[in-house]
């Protein structure tokens, strides 16, 4: 067996991490993002401006009006997003990710012409419906229903958790298209846009990720076209290739990248705090037991980025990855509550204030065991592929 390990970060990585952390340092600073938090919103004007430097395209191909695919970019982009919290990775993750790198997967050819030149240029929003009510993780057992009429889809059913779909353009929508006992053959997958007749939603009160309110979406008797499904006709009933594909080893890597930038600003305040706290006449880093806590924050945040970049490099080549991205979806979610609830101590009273962003890098945090793939599903998926 021939282990790959060490790498460096490409150049141009490193300038778009530069480029990236100039404008959120001059767009984005702490009162911002405290505002943007308690409004439960992300600002249109900030992310407009973003979207001028052209970053969605780095998850579709030059054919289709992208820059070709670079995973690690793409991934690298919303680390460094995140360090003003979820509201502009957020809605990054949207188009370049549900839209961007699905459809070039996935889409039919009308469908990658339609949608990936606007996607490339950030003009479009893309919110999945997967889960539902009574189905979170077991999504073989989607009860949304969908049936052929003619040229048509035919929808009925809700989905639940559906992160940003009331201001989403399209919603990329899991349903069973065929007989409840044919599991893993019953399933579709449909684009709906959101001002289709018989959509409607109710949002979702909730703590973290507050750059949008996550919906529960109904649709009654919802019609779209049979174009509409992804990949096109050919791929009715074959939802669950889809599922399980490449998409899906990269898909739990943007929530992991996420992790890990709200992380990384986690351990940057407060390092930043102990050193300008003053307590028995010195900083409080200079106190034995807060630098050990910031030296274990540090060390899991290092070990944290090694598995996310690790399972982003194999993603990039192509190579088999699902193992890797789930370990590192696992491993820096589990390791990012450590590292919140740490960095929230050597601040104190001041880590639950919101005066500062940690209260908010706590709730962003504690939530990421449990969405994009929960920690115990990556355990059963690992367990299933090591076949334990």
């Amino acid at each position: 067996m021939t282990l790959q390990t060490f790498t460096d970060e490409p150049a141009h990585v490193g300038e778009l991490r530069r480029t990236v952390a100039r404008f959120v340092a001059a767009h984005a600073p702490r009162e911002k993002r405290i505002a943007w938090d308690k409004a439960h919103d992300w600002p249109r004007d900030v992310y407009a401006e973003f979207n001028k430097l052209g970053l969605t395209a780095l998850t579709i191909p030059e054919a289709h009006g992208g820059a070709g695919q670079d995973i690690v970019a793409a991934i690298a982009v919303i680390e460094e997003l995140a360090q003003a919290g979820p509201a502009l990775a957020g809605p990054y993750i949207h188009t370049a990710f549900y839209g961007g790198l699905n459809l070039s997967e996935n889409g039919s050819d009308a469908q990658k012409a339609e949608y990936l030149p606007r996607l490339a240029r950030g003009e479009l929003f893309f919110a999945y419906g997967l889960s539902e009510p009574d189905v979170g993780g077991d999504l073989a057992s989607v009860t949304t229903r969908a049936r052929l009429e003619g040229d048509e889809v035919v929808i009925d059913g809700a989905k639940r958790w559906c992160s940003g779909a009331d201001w989403a353009d399209v919603l990329y929508t899991l349903v069973r298209s065929g007989p409840a006992e044919d599991r893993y053959r019953n399933l579709s997958f449909v684009l709906v846009p959101r001002t289709t007749p018989g959509v409607t939603m109710q949002p979702i009160e909730h703590a973290n990720l507050r750059y949008m309110a996550s919906q529960d979406v109904f649709f009654d008797q919802v019609r779209v076209p049979a174009a509409n499904i992804v990949g096109g006709e050919s791929m009715w009933n074959q939802g669950w290739k889809i599922l399980a594909g490449r998409a899906l080893d990269v898909e739990k890597l943007e929530i992991t990248a996420v992790a890990l930038g709200i992380a990384r600003a986690a351990v940057t305040e407060a390092w930043d705090y102990a050193q300008s706290r003053i307590q028995f006449g010195k900083p409080i880093a200079q106190h034995q037991a807060i630098r050990h806590k910031l030296v274990t924050a540090r060390t899991k945040l290092q070990a944290a980025r090694h598995m996310l970049y690790h399972a982003a490099w194999l993603a990039g080549e192509g190579r088999p990855c699902s193992i890797e991205t789930s370990m590192a979806k696992l491993f820096v979610a589990d390791t990012g509550v450590e590292i919140a609830l740490i960095c929230q101590q050597v601040m104190g009273a001041y880590g639950l204030s919101d005066a500062f962003d940690m209260e908010r890098h706590v709730r962003d945090l504690l939530g990421m065991p449990i969405v994009g793939g929960s920690s115990d599903m990556q355990k059963n998926n690992l367990a299933g592929l090591w076949k334990l």
